[in-house]
């Protein structure tokens, strides 16, 4: 029969025995409350049911409604109620029902727990419901507790523990979890409790709720202090921001509730402690692992970051017991694990009366070291997970005489800068500087290393003289300390040719390469990965140079050493045949150029990440080299895919992702996607001029972009400005062959035409077809530009026939080497046509 539908039997016999606590605060949880109702009375499916929860969540207080429910709803069951708190506690309630029952005392010594189980088991108890509370002691409840419960085809039992696993021992799968107060019910709580006045702002009351993880103990406590202190919600969330003391403090007040048993703490510490203490007592290795977790970031906990014990199953059980307490939550099927902030706090709270939390910090620092992985990019996904684990332990103030501290921040600093965060990872590099120049002298190899390290953050966050500076002084005491063939003094001396490339001193950085690169020939074998290495990095060195000539020379060289010994796939043998393409494009072999690119970009797109950097930088240099062969709209797609993952995955301020929306920009203007090609080079130009020096190449080259985007939509002055701004910086700073000089003057000559200044045009354009005819071939496609250039200003200037001879020229190369589609091609055919007709 339905229990709520049966007959209503005589009120005498009725009978209640509830504790008198106060529920004025209870509000919320209906549906865990309609759950219990369900379950034991309207489909009457359990006869034993458990509530379990976190300590302080509320599970007395629904048990409490439950109990008022069933008296109003459900007139003709009895209620019962016996705390678990402990043996006395239980008996003691026991007492009281014996005493409401009037249950008749038994001459063979029956003890009145055995009374009450005898009474209530029988027939003539009638209907009831008999609530068990706060059993959280799985050792006092089954083996001293348990054989006194009452079992009646007429009775229901409802044990409430914070142990999930005594909760499946009691009621097998017949068991309701209490979760966490909803926004609105938390609300709603604290309201009935402070009122409006105390609250403060809406946003202030969520926030603090939020870091009170919607705990109902918690919540009171809060809300106990802002009453006595006359404060707000906004008052304690300040300073629970104060201090880790200040939040602990919070944590650890006790206060007066009458909702909760007397003589029970109140203080959220403290009513954790209990918890605790039960753990050590039956699984100290679930304690030492809650130690452990207490000094991590509270959500996204690794398991692979986690201690291992000796035995899998018992890693699994010590994992389950924090889980069944509630102290850890359990998601992705067990491989990642979400703590209670608070819990974290109260734990570091028991630590550090124990005085244990420097031991505890040592230890943690020490494995955090071994098991933080590399920056090789195979490892990212791992760096990413431990990343905010670590950084939390690099923060106590309590590592910062642990050695292993300064190995991992060096760890921590290598991989953040491999994902972009240059900054944070000089602050990182910075302290470990500091740490290995406060121990060891100048000369020594840890206090070289680490400077080497803050050097290389420097020139990625585009802090280039400080890189400079800093390896300069490295090499210089490499050179009076190490032979000239040491492998150190040379990786060193790699190094800072590539600075010196970055900060524009190209003649440096060639001529630190050559001494490299000379070195390495004589002392390692043709096939050794380092001299390869330098080679690929002379090369470069040449190109940027204008020595076209011999970076492709050099680069065709590594690439043959590395597809003789290099798988396809491996990483040193595409970047070198990335940079060949590059140089092949500058040489104006745009064809060799994009089939060597579209090979790499195959392979990377097959064995990388979509996000890896290699693979973008490949796709990008493609998107450059489809944009110089006149595919425009491949251009366009390709680099807004790259800008798109950059922009998802980099900081603002980072080199690579400047350098995609800079190349973006370009491709939009050949589109003749004007205003976006302007805005895109705005924001670039805005970031570099905070970021970077004056004299900086990609600035420069950014500034040389946005003058020309300003020609193309009209903004001839802007564009005239920035330009002679631009190559007077370039003639102060680069020599007169280097290609980034004539192309900031061609491109002033041709903004200087659109401006009605013919003369200084043709000027300029004299001198850089000149120089370009000295040093570029007949056909390389910026020679041919600066001839078609200025054959268009001579014939502005009415120097028809130089136009004329000039242009012919200039048609009759591309005909014999571009595409008969191509627009560079068309455009001069097109430019010489129109000259031709005007003389007719």
């Amino acid at each position: 029969m339905n229990r709520v539908e049966s007959k209503t039997r005589d009120q005498s016999a009725i009978h209640y025995v509830i504790p008198s606590l106060e529920n004025r605060h209870f509000t919320g949880r209906e549906s865990t409350l309609d759950e219990l109702q369900q379950k034991l009375f309207i489909q009457a499916s359990a006869e034993r049911l458990a509530l379990f929860g976190l300590g302080g969540i509320g599970k007395t207080q629904v048990a409490l409604q439950l109990a008022r429910w069933v008296k109003a709803h459900v007139p003709d069951y009895s209620i019962f109620w016996a705390p678990a708190l402990s043996l006395e506690s239980f008996e003691q309630a026991c007492s009281q029902i014996a005493k409401e029952l009037q249950i008749p005392q038994n001459t063979d010594g029956e003890s009145v727990m055995e009374s009450v189980q005898r009474q209530l088991s029988s027939d003539k108890a009638g209907k009831w419901l008999f609530i068990v509370d706060n059993a959280d002691d799985k050792d006092l409840l089954f083996n001293k507790l348990d054989h006194y419960f009452p079992i009646s085809n007429n009775g229901v039992m409802l044990l409430t523990t914070r142990s999930h696993e005594v909760a499946l021992s009691f009621a097998g799968r017949d068991i309701v979890e209490l979760q966490p107060m909803t926004t609105e019910e938390g609300i709603a709580f604290l309201t009935k409790i402070v009122g409006e006045n105390f609250l403060g702002d809406r946003n202030s009351t969520i926030q603090l709720l939020e870091e009170l993880n919607f705990l109902p103990l918690a919540i009171v406590q809060a809300a106990h202090y802002i009453c006595r202190n006359g404060g707000t919600a906004t008052r304690y969330l300040q300073l629970m921001h104060k201090t880790e003391k200040d939040r602990m403090s919070l944590a650890s007040r006790e206060f007066y509730d009458r909702t909760r048993y007397r003589g029970l703490t109140n203080a959220l510490a403290t009513t954790w402690l209990i918890s605790f203490k039960q753990i050590q007592g039956f699984d100290p290795s679930a304690a030492d692992l809650l130690e452990f977790i207490s000094y991590l970031e509270p959500k996204g906990i690794p398991r692979s970051i986690l201690p291992t014990l000796e035995l899998e199953e018992k890693m699994e059980y010590s994992i389950g017991t924090l889980c069944s307490y509630g102290f850890l939550t359990m998601r992705d099927n067990g491989n990642m694990f979400d703590v209670h902030s608070l819990v974290q706090l109260s734990t570091r709270s028991w630590i550090t009366d124990a005085g244990k939390s420097q031991q505890i910090i040592a230890t943690l620092t020490h494995h955090m070291d071994k098991r933080f992985p590399s920056d090789e990019h195979i490892n990212r996904e791992i760096w990413r997970m431990y990343l905010p684990h670590a950084l939390e332990i690099l923060r106590r103030e309590e590592s910062q005489d642990v050695s292993e501290r300064y190995t991992l921040l060096s760890k921590v600093g290598k991989c953040m800068l491999a994902d972009g965060r240059a900054k944070e990872s000089i602050t990182l590099f910075g302290e470990v500087c500091a740490w290995n120049e406060s121990r060891y002298n100048e000369e020594h190899p840890s206090r070289l290393a680490s400077q080497h390290e803050l050097a290389g953050a420097y020139e990625s966050n585009g802090q280039i003289k400080q890189a400079v500076e800093l390896l300069e002084h490295v090499v210089a005491v490499q050179e009076r300390t190490l032979d000239e063939e040491h492998p150190s003094r040379l990786a060193s001396q790699h190094v800072l040719a590539g600075a010196y490339k970055s900060n524009g001193q190209i003649k440096q950085a060639v001529e630190l390469l050559e001494h490299v690169v000379a070195v390495e020939e004589r002392t390692l074998d043709e096939e050794h990965p380092s001299r390869l290495a330098s080679q690929h990095e002379l090369a470069r060195a040449y190109e940027s140079n204008g020595q076209i000539k011999q970076a492709v020379e050099l680069l065709e060289h590594v690439v043959a050493v590395e597809e003789r010994t290099l798988d396809e796939e491996h990483p040193d043998r595409l970047a070198s045949q990335h940079e060949l393409a590059r140089a092949y494009k500058s040489n104006g072999q745009i064809k060799q150029a994009m089939e060597l690119l579209e090979h790499v970009v195959a392979m990377r797109e097959r064995t990388l990440d979509e996000e890896h950097p290699d693979r973008l930088a490949s796709q990008h240099e493609l998107a450059g080299v489809y944009e110089s062969n006149g595919q425009i709209k491949q251009a366009v797609e390709l680099l807004e895919h790259v800008v798109a993952v950059q922009e998802r995955t980099l900081d603002e301020e980072h080199p690579s992702r400047l350098a995609s929306q800079h190349e973006l920009a370009r491709a939009y203007e050949s589109n003749g996607q004007i205003k976006q090609a302007m805005e895109l080079l705005e924001h670039v130009v805005a970031v570099q001029e905070r970021t970077l020096d004056e004299e900086h190449p990609s600035r420069l080259a950014s500034q040389h972009e946005l003058a020309r985007a300003y020609e193309s939509n009209g903004q001839i002055k802007q564009a005239v400005e920035l330009l002679e701004h631009v190559v007077a910086v370039e003639e102060r700073t680069l020599d007169e062959e280097h290609p980034d000089r004539l192309a900031s003057q061609h491109e002033l000559a041709r903004v200087y035409k659109s401006n009605g200044q013919i003369k200084q045009a043709v000027e300029l354009l004299e001198h850089v077809v000149a120089v370009r005819e000295r040093t570029l071939d007949k056909e390389h496609p910026d020679r041919l530009a600066s001839q078609a250039a200025l054959a268009k200003a001579y014939k502005s200037n009415g120097q028809i026939k130089q136009a004329v001879e000039l242009l012919e020229h200039v048609v009759a190369v591309r005909e014999r080497t571009l595409d008969e589609e191509h627009p560079s091609r068309l455009a001069s055919q097109h430019e010489l046509e129109s000259i031709k007709k005007s003389t007719k």
